[in-house]
């Protein structure tokens, strides 16, 4: 195959969960299944392949509503895929992410013996997302996999989670969410930061370069290309200890507010304090041309903007001078809300399970979803913070502590709690539209 065409995204094979972002407003559904006998599976794949939506043609009136399917490695073997295939997944792919909590920091309370069952136990092979603007339009794109598994003997579902984008277009905490996407080459789907060059796409999609050159491949080539991994995540958010931590800790509301901005990194709106760090722009927050159109190098190298330690720049660094190169580590990012909302000014927990479902697309495992979380999220090294973690979604337990540079004297934060605790995960691996085709034609 030539440089050209192996550099050529085939949209028509990918996709649409890979790289088009979500709509908005819009609802999501997430249904597990497990797979009993191997031939109804392969079936499975075969009908639900007809429903997925491609990353091609985004123009198109379904390009709002689409389907998605993945699955785990317990998944993959379900179908019967030869030993040889499944050898030639990510190790962390097939260690899967119960295994390798501990280096995520998924630990105590998030440790995989307190997740929702049936996430991390194995039993997971198929997850299945439907996302679309409305209600009515989720069930008719559910329709056609809908039918397939309950026409069929061998599949059962056996987990599923509702999600919405809430009405404010805010995760649970009250911070304007899905904002900052990269920019891929091929893909035809702008980033939201101007300023940051669109990344190979072999970062996010299999079977093309990346940004070191290399290219991942599976045995044989159509299991893996353009396909790509797919992190899934279950974030309970401890929103009333969240607000009960920033009062405490504040003199008065609008302190309230500049802290929980400096612990994000951008205001409630949005507006990123990179752009504006002295007061909230909500016009500015709301602006998708504007609110991530921002670097640090140049502008706040020290971190008196944006703190170094805040959850925007452990995730995301830009061009800030830390140890490594950022761009290798990029992943595209999607938060859905569950749960019901905590009424505004509620400083008690009622007691309702609500967070966000997350999701990482990446091609690298490692070098992404569990560098970032291992070593931005749960360390500060990198920026030279020593043990400080994520203010907001780092592994805390009590004992966190977050600086908030300014002069003439910094503020220090002590005993950040856990505000973030998770609720269950899985590795999972999102085929092309070619690989759906291929495990439904399998004869072993």
């Amino acid at each position: 195959m030539s440089e050209d065409l192996n550099s050529k995204l085939e949209l028509e094979d990918i996709q649409s969960g890979v790289l088009r972002p979500r709509p908005t407003p819009y609802v999501a559904t997430y249904i597990a299944f497990r797979i009993d006998d191997r031939k109804a599976g392969r079936e499975l794949m075969r009908r639900v392949a007809g429903a997925v939506t491609s990353a091609a043609n985004p123009m198109s009136p379904l390009a709002d509503t689409w389907v998605s399917v993945a699955l785990t490695y317990s998944g993959f073997k379900a179908l019967g895929v030869p030993q040889e295939s499944l050898d030639s997944f990510s190790w962390e792919f097939r260690q899967g992410m119960a295994a390798r909590a501990r280096d995520l920091h998924d630990i105590g309370e998030s440790s995989p013996e307190n997740w929702e069952e049936p996430l991390g136990t194995g039993d997971v092979h198929v997850i299945i997302v439907a996302v679309s603007p409305d209600e009515q339009r989720l069930e008719v794109a559910l329709e056609r996999p809908r039918k397939a598994y309950r026409e069929m003997s061998g599949i059962e579902v056996i987990w599923r989670q509702n999600c919405h984008a809430l009405p404010t277009e805010t995760e649970p905490f009250g911070f304007r969410d899905g904002i900052s996407h990269p920019a891929i080459e091929g893909s035809g789907i702008p980033g939201s930061n101007p300023k940051e060059q669109p990344l190979k796409a072999g970062e996010f999609v299999l079977g093309y370069p990346d940004e070191m050159g290399g290219v991942q491949k599976t045995v044989p080539e159509v299991l893996g290309r353009n396909g790509t991994y797919v992190v899934f995540r279950k974030l309970r958010q401890r929103v009333a200890e969240f607000r009960r931590y920033l009062k405490a800790n504040s003199n008065n509301p609008e302190d309230e507010e500049l802290i929980a901005a400096k612990m994000m990194g951008r205001w409630r709106s949005g507006a990123p304090l990179a752009l504006c760090p002295l007061h909230d722009d909500p016009a500015l927050g709301a602006d998708p041309l504007r609110n991530n159109d921002f670097l640090f190098r140049d502008d706040d190298p020290t971190g008196f903007k944006t703190p170094c330690g805040s959850h925007i720049r452990r995730s995301n660094p830009r061009d800030a001078q830390i140890a490594g190169v950022p761009r290798i580590h990029r992943m595209i990012r999607r938060g859905t809300a569950y749960g019901p909302q905590l009424p505004e000014g509620v400083l008690e927990d009622d007691g309702a399970d609500r967070g966000l479902m997350f999701a990482f697309v990446g091609a690298h495992l490692g070098r992404q979803f569990e560098f970032v979380q291992s070593e931005w999220i749960n360390d500060g090294v990198f920026f030279g913070a020593g043990e400080d973690k994520d203010p907001i979604t780092g592994s805390n337990g009590g004992e966190g502590a977050f600086t908030l540079p300014r002069r003439p004297v910094r503020k220090r934060l002590q005993g950040l709690p856990n505000f973030v605790v998770t609720r269950g995960g899985e590795y999972c691996f999102m085929p092309s539209l070619s690989a759906l085709r291929w495990l439904a034609d399998l004869q072993t």
